[in-house]
């Protein structure tokens, strides 16, 4: 379904392209301006890449509690966590925030993922009293991010009482959003519209959503403009994620890929119990560490294609994602992937195919 957002977006001069498994803009104009925006004042962007899936039923938390990685048993309410779900084999299937709505878990996933993750987890309800439904088409999101991003928060929430027959009333929530923790959700009224607000995760400050029904997102974005951000595409998305070093399922981790390999150790949780594929996580954890980790790298010269380096015929690096990145020093080009453990530690100089780079651990700070 093609949402009245979507349409409006799409219907100027503006590329259009595949991100994370959903058509949607890759760049409005100059994908390093909107760059700039996220980075130093505030970017929106349509997040229609984003599936939502509601998990319902009295089982609900303590069946999906034992499908993931971390502890969504003790979820405070209308509180998120970032989740792995693994085979049996310990391997990567997909990733997701998984929140704590009271009657429902909300999951939060790239569409690109949708699938697998419905299929895999309706594998596993058997004498359960658990539902999943795709709300994907009805419930859908904007993204705001960028150091400025509270101020456009603060002036929605003026938006709100000047035109609220109860000014003020859920405008303080808004007023004091920087105060709610990583991951937390506030529900609000604006301009008789419902909707909620998530403060990204640590690893993305500045991040925050606002869901809400598909049919409102267009009058939403059209006040999120007005409170002064910036719109952007997918393409400066993808270049501040790299900067911030937060790997893309699909692209920077996949199913051959073990959980402690991609350093995102906030997705796992070594006290809460069984959980498929939690038997070799915990063999890793307690004989020691992987072999090899995510990392960033800055390139000297030129940029590498993404895939595996070789050296004296073995895998020393991998690259999974690159980016140039515009700067007051001059364009730098970053990249993330895997490295040697035991070879490359950070600060380390490496060749990767004929150019030099210097391993670093993400964010990157330019």
């Amino acid at each position: 379904m093609t949402t009245a957002l979507q349409q409006r977006l799409t219907s100027g001069n503006v590329r259009i392209g595949s991100y994370s498994g959903a058509d949607t803009v890759l760049a409005f104009a100059d994908p390093a301006h909107e760059l700039q925006a996220l980075n130093s004042g505030c970017g929106v962007f349509d997040l229609n890449w984003r599936a939502k899936i509601i998990v319902t039923g009295e089982d609900r938390v303590r069946w999906l509690n034992g499908m993931v990685t971390n502890n969504v048993r003790d979820l405070p309410l209308n509180h998120g966590n970032y989740n792995f779900l693994l085979n049996p084999q310990g391997r990567i299937l997909a990733d997701m925030y998984i929140y704590n709505r009271g009657e429902y878990l909300l999951l939060d996933t790239d569409r690109s993922q949708l699938e697998t993750v419905m299929k895999t987890l309706d594998h596993f309800i058997i004498m359960d009293d658990v539902e999943l439904a795709d709300s994907s088409e009805t419930l859908g999101a904007i993204g705001i991010c960028g150091p400025k991003a509270a101020d456009t928060l603060h002036e929605l929430s003026s938006l709100h009482k000047d035109a609220s027959a109860q000014p003020g009333a859920a405008a303080i929530h808004m007023l004091h959003f920087e105060e709610h923790g990583p991951l937390e959700v506030r529900d609000l009224v604006i301009n008789n519209i419902g909707i909620s607000v998530v403060r990204g995760p640590q690893q993305k400050p500045g991040w925050h959503e606002i869901w809400a029904a598909s049919a409102n997102l267009e009058p939403l974005w059209e006040m999120i403009e007005k409170a002064g951000a910036q719109p952007v595409g997918a393409e400066a998305l993808e270049s501040w994620r790299i900067l911030r070093g937060i790997p893309r399922y699909g692209q920077d981790i996949r199913e051959r890929d073990l959980p402690q390999e991609t350093e995102q150790h906030q997705a796992l949780n070594f006290l809460k119990g069984c959980y498929i594929g939690q038997e070799i996580v915990e063999r890793i954890r307690s004989r020691g560490q992987v072999h090899r980790k995510f990392t960033g790298f800055e390139f000297k010269e030129s940029l590498p294609q993404p895939g595996k380096i070789e050296e004296g015929g073995k895998v020393v690096a991998e690259i999974t994602s690159t980016a140039r990145i515009p700067s007051a020093a001059g364009e730098k080009k970053i990249g993330l992937g895997y490295v040697r453990r035991e070879s490359a530690p950070p600060g380390s100089q490496i060749q990767l195919n004929g150019t030099s780079a210097t391993v670093l651990d993400p964010p990157f700070a330019f």
